[in-house]
């Protein structure tokens, strides 16, 4: 007879037990590693049923693991720079499940939002923020003597802006008690992680060393001389094994490069640091998209993911239609074999932007400047004083971070700049960090400007050619992802500065004035309701004489994809206040308040800008004029 084998138990993954980090912390340091392999797993699982951002989070595992085990959050303060790395944080902060419906409509957002989780310390969906929060939350623990710890993670990239560096000097400067973590995942900045400097690194991060430094510093205060010599020794020590004397010189105490997948390493060096006063600094090198050998070795392609889909139905033809920035990229390559004068400029959206073919076909005209937006259009301002015609390719939400450059150097000046304003609108689940929903407002209203608003993707080609021959300071904005499918037209032709196009002329007195992405959806409105259609194109210089020529109409609509406070609406009723026009106007748009991230077409039938919206809109308006 054999002997009956017991039936194994079940074991239960650790990562399903874990629903705050109180509940990591109680964990022995002997179970992370298990524990780091199934939240690397769940990531994998759960951003290919959702799509999102994707290799940062694989690359801060460990860390992610590390601070939540060493730090009492929510009552020690984590602020993740940018916020796409922060997936692993929401995952150990009760989000778990939530994670399955990330980023769409009613779940949860893509990006640390305050209003969604305690844990969630500070809302960012920008670069380059975390060190300027963090000194405030330690100034605040200060003021407050409350004893919180702040920490600021921020990566590489991050580092190229140059408010990271104001707030690194004003740390410094208040010898705050702060820890900065520098995710370096792209060795971008350090050397190669080596022995030697691995070693230095945990001694500079150990209390004997600390505890030796300050020693020293209390012997030698009455000796400045002996005392500079002992500082200029440690500094010259750490400049020969590691890349952090410009930290030192900023005031921080810099610990590093250590290695950000060493979870042993990370947890010895971080428990060392969580005490020390004054400003630190721990330089960690990881690899973005850790434990995914795709990710590894294509890091920016997998930087996000869309949702993985079965297997498309053999045979069956897929949407081709060029997104606009694919239009942009083949217009600038156009232009640029054309005219030797044209270079462009962009803050880290190579590809984003579709400026990658550019950059191989002329690279001594290509210039990148990382995430330095006011830089960049500075650096137009001056390369346009010397003849140059720079196109300076940025999103519209990053645009509003270089908003005095573009009206001091630029506007004020008059120089001939144009502005590729891509994401113009709502870009869907990327939600309200990432709307552009704000440019027309604050464009319209500065002198010099002409703005214009393209409706498909032959109008964004005319308009890129259109501004480019303007001498002087021009913006097209254009949506995210594709159009309504019209064919684009190869010649470089240019369209007449403010002049509208009529669509349709209808016969029921409704006249819709329409600026961009909106007039498609608008002419869908207009045929329901048998109105006359206006694609307006330009918002700045407005065409006065389509407006003047519909003074009478029995009402006059304007649909736009911005906010509809000082947007292109705005500017229709002015100019017929100014001429002493009184009709029924309607002014549809965006309200005054952030839209929550859904996908594009959701999002725009909840405000009411999809073509059901606009004939609901206009017959509820037609209904208070009966």
């Amino acid at each position: 007879m054999f002997e009956e084998i017991p039936t194994a138990r079940p074991i239960t993954p650790l990562l399903d037990q874990i629903n705050s980090p109180e509940d990591l912390r109680a964990y022995s340091k002997d179970q992370l590693p298990q524990l780091i392999r199934e939240l690397r797993e769940f990531m994998l699982y759960s951003v290919g049923q959702t799509g999102g951002h994707f290799g940062a989070g694989l690359g801060v595992v460990e860390l992610t693991v590390a601070l939540h085990y060493i730090y009492h959050t929510p009552e020690d303060r984590i602020v993740w720079d940018v916020g796409h790395q922060a997936y692993p944080h929401k995952i150990l902060t009760g989000r778990r499940e939530a994670l399955l419906k990330i980023r769409q409509e009613n779940g949860i957002s893509g990006f640390p939002k305050r209003e969604e989780s305690q844990y969630d310390t500070f809302g960012v969906g920008h670069s380059s923020t975390s060190i300027g929060a963090a000194l405030g939350m330690a100034l605040a623990a200060k003021q407050f003597n409350t004893g919180r710890k702040a920490v600021a993670v921020i990566g590489d990239g991050a580092m190229s802006a140059g408010m990271a560096f104001e707030a690194l000097n004003h740390a410094g400067h208040e010898k705050a008690d702060m820890l900065v973590i520098l995710n370096d995942n792209e060795m971008s900045i350090s050397k190669p992680v080596g022995a030697l400097s691995s070693y230095f690194a945990r001694i500079w991060a150990s209390k004997t060393y600390d505890s030796i430094r300050k020693g020293g510093q209390k012997v030698f205060s009455g000796l400045p001389s002996a005392l500079e010599l002992a500082r200029k020794a440690e500094e010259h020590m750490k400049g020969m094994v590691s890349p952090g004397m410009m930290f030192e010189e900023l005031g921080f105490n810099y610990i590093g490069p250590i290695d950000g997948h060493d979870i042993d390493h990370l947890l010895t060096t971080i428990a060392n640091l969580k005490d020390r006063e004054g400003p630190q600094f721990l330089h960690v090198i990881t690899k973005k998209g850790k434990g995914f050998e795709p990710a590894e070795g294509d890091p920016i392609g997998y930087h996000a993911i869309n949702k993985i889909e079965p297997d498309p139905v053999p045979n069956k033809t897929s949407s081709k239609l060029p997104k606009y920035c694919n239009v942009f990229g083949q217009w600038i390559c156009d232009v640029a074999e054309q005219d030797d004068k044209l270079a462009a400029i962009t803050p880290a959206m190579k590809e984003g932007s579709d400026l990658i073919a550019f950059a191989e076909r002329f690279p001594e005209r290509y210039f990148d400047v990382a995430i330095a937006e006011q830089h960049a259009v500075t650096l137009a301002a001056g390369m346009a004083c010397d003849g140059v015609k720079p196109v300076v390719a940025i999103y519209s939400t990053f645009l509003q971070r270089a908003y005095d450059q573009l009206i001091h150097d630029v506007a004020l000046q008059n120089l001939d700049v144009l502005f590729a304003i891509d994401r113009a609108g709502l870009v869907g689940e990327d939600g309200p960090t990432h709307a552009g929903v704000y440019d027309l407002s604050y464009l319209r209203c500065i002198p010099n400007m002409v703005v214009m608003a393209p409706s498909d993707e032959n109008e964004c080609r005319k308009m890129l050619q259109t501004g480019y021959q303007y001498q002087g300071p021009a913006a097209v904005r254009y949506p995210r992802g594709t159009g309504p499918g019209v064919s684009i037209e190869k010649a470089l032709e240019t369209i007449a500065i403010g002049k509208s196009r009529q669509l349709r002329e209808g016969q029921s007195g409704i006249v819709i004035c329409s600026f961009g992405r909106p007039t498609y959806d608008a002419l869908e409105a207009a045929e329901y309701l048998d109105a006359s259609l206006i694609d307006m194109r330009f918002v700045k210089p407005l065409d006065e004489q389509a407006i003047l020529e519909n003074k009478k109409a029995r009402l006059l609509v304007t649909v736009e994809e911005n906010a509809i406070m000082g947007g292109a609406g705005s500017a229709v009723s002015e100019f017929l206040l100014a001429n002493n026009i009184h009709l029924p106007v309607l002014h549809l748009g965006l309200p005054d308040q952030y839209e929550e991230h859904a996908c594009h077409q959701a999002m725009l039938k909840r405000v009411g800008l999809d073509s059901q919206g606009i004939i609901n809109s206009i017959k509820a308006k037609l209904a208070t004029l009966n």
